[in-house]
């Protein structure tokens, strides 16, 4: 192994650039030379490709987004595009691939690899939504940003009177809407991998009510419903106003948590030692608190867990 290349594809994600720093480094710490490949699979494709050393990835380990960019390609999901993206790596002499993202980016990644392209995936997701490890790269900086808009929401909402509804990301998982609903204090937790009870988060809101609460803050991940539809559904019920904000791409912006930097840059490291031991397919992971190495194709598959445990507790402690 002598050239390494990285790429960065699907949405972007709070660490990806500390991911990338470490990969850079640890390449040249070990004699190898490292590429970077511009705006993921399309940028392949198209060959956009440059030489990275030390330099090209100084004061990036604190930004968010990533240095390299990102964008979808069509034309890789073709078994044309394919070769034409393998083609490309074999005259760069790019004998092994570092691949940031989420499922689509791993899937991507073990297509190639079964046409004979030494790869390595690590995930980079703010939803969390990759069942063979505890946590991905972003997830951390975004739990923190809506932990953020919740306090910002709840002292506004104490000043009128106010209910709000807080959508936030997350697609078909509710880690995001979970873990930030806990961390926030939030009254109530709707997530996709739980049937909605709007009765009780109306009755809730009443209790409030009844003892004088000022604010009633209302948690929704994107993909359980119209948080518009939910926010009137509240204030017909209860007399209590109610507000509906959407985060959106906010939660994939902004300075990456110091435990996104480390875990990215652990899971960057773990990679080049990888390539360097002639592996392959692998998708880089943690669990229990210690790195672990999983197939692509097993990493894909497996289905994600939502904690229960954490959800009851949540209802628990917003009485």
């Amino acid at each position: 192994m002598k050239t390494i290349g990285v790429l960065t594809s699907g949405g972007d994600a709070p660490g990806m650039n500390a991911c990338i720093r470490s990969i850079v480094r640890s390449s040249i710490y070990s004699g190898l030379k490292v590429k970077g490949i511009k705006f993921g699979y399309d940028g392949l494709i198209n060959r956009k490709i440059i030489d990275m050393d030390v330099s090209s990835v100084a004061d990036i380990i604190h930004r968010g987004g990533t240095i390299l960019g990102s964008a979808r390609s069509k034309e890789f999901e073709t078994e044309e595009g394919q070769y034409k993206a393998i083609k490309i790596l074999e005259e760069e002499g790019i004998e092994g691939l570092v691949l940031l993202g989420g499922d689509g980016t791993f899937r991507g990644a073990h297509e190639i690899s079964k046409k004979g392209i030494k790869v390595i995936g690590i995930p980079c997701t703010i939803d969390n939504d990759m069942g063979y490890t505890d946590l991905t790269i972003g997830f951390s900086t975004a739990v923190g940003t809506v932990v953020e808009a919740i306090g910002r929401l709840r002292d506004t909402s104490s000043s009128h009177g106010r209910g709000n509804v807080l959508e936030v990301m997350g697609r078909n998982c509710g880690d995001l809407a979970l873990y930030s609903g806990i961390a926030g204090g939030a009254e109530s937790i709707v997530v996709p991998e739980i049937d909605m009870n709007l009765e009780e988060i109306i009755e809730k809101v009443n209790q409030g009510k009844k003892r004088g609460k000022l604010h009633h803050i209302v948690i929704v991940a994107e993909g359980v419903g119209d948080s518009f539809k939910i926010a009137k559904k509240i204030e017909n019920s209860t007399g209590v106003e109610t507000k509906v904000t959407v985060l959106g791409h906010i939660q994939r912006g902004g300075t990456p948590s110091p435990e996104d930097r480390i875990l990215a840059s652990e899971f960057g490291s773990s990679a080049v030692d990888l390539l360097i031991e002639n592996k392959t397919d692998i998708a880089i992971g943690k669990k229990n608190g210690k790195v672990i190495f999983r197939t692509i194709e097993e990493a894909v598959e497996t289905k994600k867990e939502f904690n229960t445990y954490l959800y009851e507790m949540s209802k628990k402690l917003s009485i």
